[in-house]
């Protein structure tokens, strides 16, 4: 459905006496998603996450600059495309509330979203109606603004923005940001119906365990590069897992004995080299040097020169 090759991103800024300046953000992101399938995308802050979705939607500020190559269903994926199939095949569900209109009660911005997807006026009263029951919002939230809303709330009426037009790829920025115990597990659980239904999810986190819970592979970001693909079932394999900084984010969870990393705890430009490096404990010349290429493994992909 989705392929994505290589994808960099830069931002054009002017300094004092020095003209125009590019500050790159994203230097080598790598993601595909099929139909059927939720691919989580897990990094840091500062990892480029949610700028892979603004770049995938064409929704960046005009001072960006965007490389690399997008497909959408087997067709290339230009920024004319992506203004068409926005909103109705690809949707966001985006991590800030700031996003809903202050201005409009949240059952209209609902309403408003199922029919800018092709619904007619009735179908789209239904959808949102379904789509508020799903998410547990009542009758009482409806006729509200966003600021007259919890947090959690305006959370899930993101969401429910995002879905209730059917799109065929939704990408979810931290969707479950916010959320009580059970909401996550109710937004995590549509997630996965979404995509047993044939929809094409891709969830962009940093909590681990959640995007665990529903992925059928894994892209490990950091510093704007994707540095190993794996399928969900390699975290917790002895062995499965191959790059220093993906073992390193498992074993730092609770769980697995908050094993924190040796080094700095920072990406740090490497002249080219591997944005891992200064932090690594492997670490060569090469990795300092040359960016690694991203090499097929066993259970997926890796970008390391020791892979």
């Amino acid at each position: 459905m989705l392929e994505i090759h290589d994808l960099s991103v830069a931002f054009s800024m002017y300094g004092s006496g020095r003209g125009k300046q590019w500050t790159e953000v994203i230097s080598a992101m790598e993601v595909s998603v099929n139909r059927g399938e939720v691919v989580a995308v897990i990094g840091s802050s500062g990892a480029g996450k949610s700028l892979l979705a603004h770049a995938v939607l064409g929704i960046l500020p005009p001072n960006a600059e965007v490389g690399g190559t997008f497909a959408f269903d087997g067709e290339v994926l230009t920024e004319a495309r992506k203004r068409a199939l926005r909103g109705n095949t690809m949707a966001l569900v985006p991590q800030s509330v700031g996003y809903l209109n202050p201005l409009v009660r949240v059952k209209a911005q609902v309403v408003r979203a199922a029919g800018l997807s092709g619904m007619t006026r009735r179908a789209a009263r239904q959808s949102q109606a379904d789509i508020f029951h799903r998410y547990g919002l009542g009758a009482s939230v409806e006729g509200k603004y966003p600021h007259q809303i919890s947090g959690g709330m305006a959370k899930r009426v993101l969401t429910a923005t995002a879905t209730v037009g059917e799109a065929d790829l939704l990408i979810a920025d931290e969707p479950t940001s916010g959320l009580d115990p059970e909401s996550v597990q109710k937004e995590l659980h549509h997630l996965r119906e979404l995509a047993d239904a044939g929809k094409g999810i891709l969830l962009i986190t940093h909590d681990i365990a959640a995007a665990l819970s529903i992925s059928d592979r894994v892209s490990i970001c950091y510093a704007g590069v994707t540095l190993e693909t794996v399928g969900a079932d390699a975290f917790g394999r002895p062995g499965a897992l191959v790059h220093p900084y993906t073992r390193g984010l498992w074993n730092a969870l609770p769980q697995n004995g908050f094993q924190p990393f040796q080094g700095l705890s920072f990406p740090k430009k490497s002249g080219g080299g591997c944005p891992f490096a200064f932090s690594c404990s492997r670490a060569t010349h090469p990795c300092l040097t040359l960016m690694p290429p991203l090499l097929e493994t066993d259970e997926g992909e890796v970008r390391c020169h020791h892979a």
